[in-house]
């Protein structure tokens, strides 16, 4: 029986993203990314129990790929639909969008154009496949995992919900900016570009030093910019990644 102690743990993950996912469509972000936050805490502490009872298995493999694409995949795709949505002042489906443009100001305005945020489900989906094959991604990542891909997308929409910073509503309420974002977010998730790991085989110093700084000024920008400083994270930890000095700790 203890073998599916971890894989209950990965279906409550599951679980999380589908209600997230019915959050989200309704344009309730900060409730979406709440469970959001649940799911990805989830599919950490799936794995931490599974070292500790000294069980795993090709099926709890499997079940964590399908619930990962659920609450980090799916979730962020219909985050970026809506944004696009918003943006172009469409509304593809009836109901769904609680904050709206008086007016359209660009170009495009087909509602069928915010069907481009579920690219980043189908780029997620294609991570979590190859990342099931690949035997390198032990100690570090190749290519950005799909939680933190998650938590950068949906950051970004509720921003767009709750700021009241007039340059920052009209980055997040282009429709051109949120395209870019999009074709970013796919291309991160699948490139060939090794990322550090939070996994530290001891707390000192000495060869942590990447993790440790990370950490450090993640701490920092979160007490200077709460919220705002998400994205912004994300963005640093794979900038970081790309300093020379990194390929020690990886």
């Amino acid at each position: 029986m203890k073998q599916w102690i971890p894989n209950c743990i990965t279906l409550l993950n599951l679980l999380c993203g589908c209600i997230a996912a019915l959050f989200a469509f309704t344009d309730d972000l900060i409730i979406a990314g709440i469970f959001v936050a649940a799911g990805i805490f989830l599919d950490f502490f799936d794995g931490l129990a599974a070292r500790f009872l000294k069980v795993s298995s090709d099926l709890g493999g499997e079940l964590d790929s399908m619930a990962d694409l659920i609450t980090s995949g799916l979730v962020p795709g219909i985050v970026m639909f809506q944004l696009l949505n918003d943006s172009l002042g469409v509304n593809l489906i009836e109901g769904a969008s609680s904050f709206k443009l008086g007016m359209n100001e660009h170009a495009i305005s087909h509602p069928y154009v915010a069907l481009i945020g579920f690219l980043i489900t189908a780029a997620s989906a294609l991570r979590l496949a190859r990342f099931n094959l690949d035997t390198r991604q032990t100690d570090s990542f190749i290519g950005l995992p799909t939680p933190a891909n998650a938590i950068f997308i949906i950051s970004l929409g509720i921003i767009a919900q709750i700021t009241d910073t007039d340059w920052i509503y009209m980055i997040l309420d282009n429709p051109y900016i949120l395209t870019a974002i999009t074709l970013f977010s796919c291309y991160i998730l699948n490139a060939e570009l090794p990322l550090f790991a939070l996994k530290f085989k001891n707390f000192g110093f000495k060869g942590n030093e990447i993790r440790w700084v990370f950490l450090a000024v993640s701490v920092v920008l979160i007490l200077l910019l709460q919220l705002y400083a998400v994205p912004c994270i994300i963005l640093i930890y794979v900038f970081m990644s790309l300093f020379p000095q990194a390929e020690k700790s990886l």
